[in-house]
């Protein structure tokens, strides 16, 4: 069966040769324009109605309007764009597949965030402040301000691919993990949360890490009211989307002391402006929406989609379906 595969990803030149390579079975469409960042919405391209199967970040009105369409795979672990009633909708109904590259993904994350869990515990950050500025020894206050993961309380906001992979890492820990999900779920070693349980789970957390994607849903998710709901002195972590998180109000509990500390990787705008009032809080710690960030993404965004390829070739199971 050759299939014809429209892509308007640009990747690195061996990763590129890698999507040849692996696709040399079929017709690969390459668009005339490619898409310049995963956060960007890819341009319409006409080539992509002659397509069974998109790769990449193909504009959702393309998707639609391609009624041969059988399986569209997103180069990223965030499909807001195609997050809608009308997407979903039109692809059950013609029974095609949708899935996202989250498995890339998740490892990233999940260790980004472990990497700041570990720094806030353990006092690196500030002791490296210390050393950028005035080169003071704050022995006592470092030591015994230094904390143990071990019995401390993990709320996670999300339970995907990325949440799971953080749990895991978690476990050695000997943390008690929180999780809110949408859909309930069995999960070993994870008390599962429900909505209505959400401000007593939010009251009783060490740390509240939030994953959540974006969707009409989760807009401004946290807030104040429910950072009131924290435990005083908590932390947050922010590698969802920007947009689930009311800046103004975190700001203000950053401020009065009710958030310990807050590690953003994803803002709103991106870039966040050198202006913005969260630069300057120093409590607040920023990196450029870099937590899903790995050397080898490319050839590991193509080699998720090959694989997914060949089960799809052979009617198997595809890796991060979403439809």
């Amino acid at each position: 069966m050759t299939l014809s595969i429209w892509t308007n990803s640009a990747f690195n030149p061996a990763a590129t040769q890698l999507l040849h390579e692996g696709t040399r079975a079929h017709k690969l469409i390459v668009a005339s324009t490619s898409s310049a960042s995963v956060l960007v919405a890819g341009a319409s391209d006409p080539t992509l109605a002659l397509a069974d199967i998109a790769f990449g970040q193909p504009n959702p009105a393309d998707c639609l309007s391609n009624a041969g369409l059988k399986w569209v795979e997103v180069t990223s672990a965030g499909y807001t764009r195609y997050d809608t009633p009308e997407f979903f909708e039109a692809f059950k109904k013609k029974g095609a597949a949708f899935t996202n590259a989250s498995g890339v993904f998740a490892d990233p994350c999940a260790q980004h965030v472990m990497a700041m869990m570990l720094a806030f515990a353990r006092q690196i950050l500030p002791s490296h402040r210390d050393q950028l500025t005035d080169h003071s020894w704050h022995y006592d206050e470092r030591r015994y301000h230094s904390r143990l993961l071990t019995g401390q309380t993990v709320l996670l906001l999300g339970y995907g691919a990325i949440g799971r992979r953080l749990a895991e890492l978690l476990a050695p820990f000997g943390v008690r993990l929180l999780a809110l999900r949408r859909q309930s779920m069995a999960v070993s070693g994870v008390e599962l949360v429900r909505m209505d349980e959400l401000p007593a789970a939010l009251a009783q957390a060490n740390h509240v890490i939030n994953i959540l994607p974006e969707n009409a849903l989760t807009h401004n998710f946290i807030n104040a009211d429910r950072l009131a709901s924290f435990r005083r002195g908590a932390r947050f972590y922010n590698v969802g989307r920007g947009t689930t998180v009311d800046q103004t109000a975190l700001a203000a509990a950053l401020r009065c002391g009710q958030i310990g500390d807050a590690y953003l990787d994803v803002t709103v705008p991106e870039p966040l402006p050198p202006e913005h009032e969260l630069w300057t809080i120093p409590n607040c710690y920023i990196t450029p929406h870099t937590a899903g960030g790995r050397h080898d993404q490319d050839d590991a965004v193509v080699r998720h989609f090959l694989n997914n390829l060949a089960a799809y070739e052979t009617g198997g199971p595809l890796e991060d379906r979403v439809i």
